[in-house]
């Protein structure tokens, strides 16, 4: 594997991982918060902090960019994402929401060959399903079985549109400097909330506010690593990684709601770190038969 590819998970990855952290936060603010109103204040702390590091000539860059229409479709996809996830999140089981969640990997794999053109080998997709089969298995859906029902339907929706978003990312992703694409990105989605925010507005406390604020500069630098690690890396190389956001939610479930996980979660995280082994091995190994090639 070389170093570039490498760097791309790495920073994919710890994305993951901030993500976990803002959907924790999320979770806890929904509770007593429209969500419309915690998109907001969100997308507001990121646009500026962006706005603060780019000034006048990344704002302007942004105003004028060549990626403004695909980032518009791509947000629209995101904000449809976030609402039918949170509103099914209030009727489903987090192992439910969280396993049907994980369908937006293999979509991500699936459309990254017609779309991205991207030729995947065997072992991305044997990654890709034995990543999967951990969540199945940490979120014990074998056991209590998934019904067919709006909130299933909504969860489900919202890893299509996931999948389909990132794959955006990546043709965006090299065509503008990663700033750039935050700003559009922010700027777009503060619009689309702010539309409904002042409808269904809600005063907040100190507490409160400093949450949705911490949960802005957590998606934030997750943002920015995210765009960079998509153009370093291919997508259907960094789509079984984005399974360690489950271990991450395990963890977070444990130190904030006191939940504490079974075997299966120990045995399906397992799967899913073996997925990205998977990964980086046959990469390594890819990478040693182009040398000798070459050298031969």
């Amino acid at each position: 594997m070389n170093t570039r590819a490498l760097s791309g998970i790495l920073l994919a990855s710890f994305s993951f991982f901030l993500f976990s952290l803002q959907d924790a936060s999320v979770k806890w603010l929904v509770a007593a918060l429209p969500v419309w109103q915690v998109l907001f204040v969100r997308s507001v702390t990121i646009f500026a902090i962006c706005a603060a590091i780019g000034r006048g000539p990344g704002l302007r860059r942004a105003s004028t960019s060549p990626i403004l229409k695909p980032m518009l479709v791509r947000n629209l996809l995101l904000l449809a994402a976030w609402l039918s996830y949170y509103t099914a999140a209030r009727d489903l089981g987090l192992a439910e929401l969280t396993t049907l969640y994980y369908a937006s990997p293999i979509v991500t794999t699936l459309l990254a060959v017609p779309l991205l053109r991207e030729v995947v080998p065997p072992s991305r997709w044997v990654a890709v399903v034995t990543g999967f089969v951990g969540v199945l298995i940490a979120c014990n859906i074998f056991t209590n079985g998934v019904g067919i029902s709006l909130p299933v339907y909504l969860a489900l929706q919202a890893a299509v549109f996931w999948g389909v978003a990132t794959i955006l990312l990546r043709k965006t992703a090299l065509e503008e400097t990663t700033l750039v694409q935050m700003i559009i990105s922010s700027g777009f989605l503060m619009l689309f909330t702010g539309v409904v925010a002042p409808f269904v507005w809600q005063s907040l406390d100190l507490a409160s506010f400093a949450l949705i604020v911490g949960t802005g500069v957590f998606a934030g630098v997750a943002q920015y690593a995210l765009f960079e690690g998509m153009r370093r890396a291919e997508v259907s190389l960094l789509a079984p990684f984005e399974y360690t956001s489950l271990i991450w939610g395990f963890v977070l479930g444990f130190l904030i709601w006191n939940e504490v996980p079974g075997v299966n979660v120990f045995v399906g995280a397992a799967m899913i770190i073996s997925a990205g082994l998977i990964i980086v091995a046959a990469e390594r190994l890819g990478q040693k038969n182009m040398q000798t090639t070459t050298e031969a």
